[in-house]
């Protein structure tokens, strides 16, 4: 049986004057998996994974992390568990500047505060080694492709060894080429046992994941349940587009 870490009931997410985005919305996020959020534009993706990760306030319902209640935590508390216990990587890196890509990563890791200065540079440089930008980690941001500053920002989302690692749209800024090889490193940290929650509008983005969640109107509609990726496979792209194209997506 598979173990919750994360898991929201009844959630509710309302706007002034009235427009709710979801309603009621039950979801379960199990250790070690790949999942995947999908809907049309507008149907409150992103706005979802933000309001299970506590970066966004929810108006209804509870989000509970490895079985314990976070809805309600103060600000400061929620900084901790996010800083301590999530990763996250967005379609725009956000990286800082003026620090170049092994700065960007250690700098994460010292606000973790889990390991001593030097430990955490050393885990930084080996993170930038593993995602195969080691030789530009004294370059700027502004020095290095989209790819490469995407493939840093996976480094410093894992510096702090989280429970869950959070990807909005990873691959929603790339050419195709930087897409996969973004895709790739997500897959292998999956692989080695990282749980992800990925939103995307791509199915070939979706279909890395071993569990894919469609959200329209306020709920959660269907759920396609895949074995844990291995290789490029057309029946499973053709399985996952039947499964989308079934719900007009």
């Amino acid at each position: 049986m598979k173990k919750t870490i994360l898991e929201g009931r009844g959630l509710c997410k309302a706007f002034p004057g009235g427009v709710e985005l979801f309603h009621d919305l039950d979801i379960t996020v199990y250790d070690g998996d790949f999942t995947v959020i999908m809907g049309p534009s507008g149907a409150g993706k992103s706005t979802l994974l933000y309001a299970l990760s506590g970066m966004d306030a929810i108006t209804g319902g509870t989000v509970a992390y490895q079985g314990e209640p976070v809805t309600g935590l103060s600000e400061n508390k929620m900084a901790e568990l996010r800083a301590k216990e999530f990763g996250f990587v967005f379609q725009q890196t956000h990286l800082v500047s003026n620090l170049t890509l092994l700065e960007n990563v250690a700098v994460a890791g010292y606000l973790a505060g889990k390991e001593p200065p030097k430990t955490i540079r050393a885990r930084a440089e080996h993170l930038l080694r593993q995602m195969g930008v080691e030789g530009a980690k004294d370059r700027l941001p502004v020095h290095v492709s989209g790819g490469e500053a995407q493939r840093a920002a996976i480094a410093r989302a894992m510096i702090g060894d989280p429970c869950i690692l959070f990807a909005d749209e990873p691959t929603g800024a790339l050419n195709r080429q930087s897409s996969r090889e973004v895709l790739d490193l997500l897959t292998g940290l999956n692989q080695q046992g990282q749980s992800i929650l990925m939103v995307t509008h791509d199915a070939r983005a979706a279909v890395r994941g071993n569990r894919i969640l469609y959200l329209e109107d306020g709920k959660i509609l269907d759920e396609l349940t895949l074995s844990p990726y291995e290789k490029p496979d057309q029946k499973r792209e053709e399985q996952a587009n039947r499964w989308l194209s079934a719900l007009r997506w």
